[in-house]
């Protein structure tokens, strides 16, 4: 059953690699995208197709070897699957790019990388890597340079990786993929599948894909905005009696809504929406949507006359006298606050992420960081960017002091020729490495701060003020519905 994609690749290509290997990698400030292929963006071509031919995802090791034999370069224990169509691949990046420099035609889409993934326990190194030959062989194999190489990084997920230069090398004419060309890639597979023997999808769905970081982050558990999206607006449906309750929870958690062919949400913060239908299946059309509260609610009414009511307990709280302890206030005050609006504090503290705020749910990706952020601001008491600043620079202080230090030892262990006293001075220096870490960790967590800081004080302060006019204008409504019972009292009365 393999599955296929590709996609354009435009700018800077070594964020392919980035977003590929780890999506939390696109938020480095290192990772800007060019406008044309200047000398830094032809090397960067380099950084796809290395990791399409990464040793370690392309290699296999043979059978009864050790690990710390793979160092060895005189000993033939590995088998590489990446192969060139028109190219080498020891110099496809060089090939590539002087056809680009041939035709003039060195901006705009650099390459279009594509993948091949074949179901769990089908296929084996060898059999995939010869497929994805053929694919690449009968797709483009006529006009254009491509790069196949085949991952064997993960346990019975064999996948090819595809590296197509956008210009040809006959005629210099652009690539463009068009949706015909998917199909026709998707055919191709599958008729290479059964020829090998391998399953394809007999009737497969159209719909828009996921991204490989959305898929992956998924697979760990982390979150995704289109994930909070989607258990917002299964929430909403679970909570609504009709349809307009249903657009009514979903504005009050912060959303724009647009209703046409498709319902189109889109949440607080983010500048375009995300249709429903489109991105989560059938299931979320405005018909389904409509149907599944109508089941829900003639089964809740069928439910209701057989449930008992239940006897309210009255909860009373009595106050000892203590005095209350100091208000924690600064950067300390503002990350535990923060941390209690995640959910983290306190720990027996159980709250869902369907209840948190939308601008709230988008930092459970980064609970580690925010964590190891307040633990430094709590164990050094700091409270004010002043101290924040005094704290770094006693770090930044003491790493020259450190490295001054090592320095002096790595020079000094040259001229010892005792292995007792080369032996500890090594000690010596490792212990200097790993403390130098720690502090090079801890000015890191201070620069975080810094930034993050100003980030929660603006989310804090949006959230407080959509439910201050949440809370007015339902005050405003309470109001109207008074008048009106009053004034018609008064109608009665006459």
């Amino acid at each position: 059953m393999a599955t296929t994609s590709i996609w354009s690749v435009k700018g800077w290509l070594g964020k392919v690699l980035m977003y590929v290997e780890n999506p939390e990698k696109t938020e480095s400030p290192k990772c800007v995208e060019q406008q044309q292929m200047n000398p830094e963006g032809e090397q960067s071509l380099s950084d796809v197709i290395a990791y399409a031919i990464d040793g370690r995802k392309t290699e296999q090791k043979a059978v009864g070897e050790k690990e710390e034999h793979l160092d060895d370069e005189g000993m033939d224990v590995m088998q590489r699957y990446v192969s060139g169509v028109n190219c080498s691949p020891l110099t496809a990046r060089s090939e590539m790019l002087a056809v680009k420099k041939r035709f003039g035609k060195d901006e705009g889409v650099m390459a279009y990388h594509g993948y091949q993934s074949f179901a769990p326990g089908e296929a084996y190194p060898a059999m995939a890597h010869e497929i994805g030959l053929k694919l690449a062989q009968s797709l483009w194999g006529e006009k254009y340079q491509v790069l196949v190489a085949t991952h064997l990084d993960k346990k019975n997920h064999l996948h090819n990786h595809f590296i197509v230069n956008t210009v040809s090398f006959v005629d210099g004419i652009r690539y463009h993929r068009t949706k015909q060309d998917y199909y026709q890639m998707r055919k191709q597979s599958d008729a290479l599948c059964k020829e090998y023997g391998l399953s394809v999808i007999e009737h497969a769905k159209e719909g828009k894909a996921k991204h490989y970081g959305e898929w992956r982050a998924e697979q760990e558990g982390r979150p995704t905005w289109r994930g909070i999206i989607k258990e917002d607006v299964d929430a909403a449906m679970e909570k609504a009696a009709t349809d307009r309750q249903f657009y009514f929870f979903l504005r009050e958690k912060g959303y724009s809504i647009q209703v046409g062919k498709d319902i189109t949400v889109r949440p607080p913060g983010k500048e375009r929406g995300v249709k429903l239908a489109r991105n989560f299946g059938e299931a979320y059309t405005e018909e389904a949507i409509c149907k599944r509260i109508l089941i829900k609610r003639k089964v809740l009414q069928a439910q209701a006359g057989e449930k008992h009511s239940k006897k309210s307990l009255l909860v009373c709280r009595v106050s000892d006298g203590r005095k209350v302890k100091r208000r924690i206030k600064g950067l300390r005050g503002l990350y535990l606050h923060y941390c209690y609006c995640l959910g983290i504090l306190p720990k027996e503290r159980q709250i869902s992420a369907a209840q948190m705020h939308f601008l709230y749910r988008e930092d459970l990706r980064k609970l580690k960081s925010i964590i190891s952020e307040t633990k430094l601001l709590c164990a050094n008491r700091i409270e004010t960017s002043e101290q924040l600043l005094a704290y770094r620079e006693g770090l930044e202080k003491k790493i020259c002091q450190l490295t001054d230090q090592r320095k002096h030892l790595r020079y000094k262990k040259r001229s010892i020729r005792e292995e007792e006293t080369l032996t500890e001075m090594k000690a010596e220096i490792a212990a200097i490495s790993r403390e130098l870490g720690e502090l090079r960790e801890g000015v890191k967590l201070c620069n975080n701060i810094s930034m993050r800081s100003v980030e929660i004080k603006e989310k804090i302060a949006a959230v407080r003020q959509e439910k201050w006019k949440e809370k007015e204008e339902a005050g405003h409504d309470k109001r109207r519905r008074g008048s009106r019972s009053d004034r018609s009292d008064v109608i009665r009365g006459r």
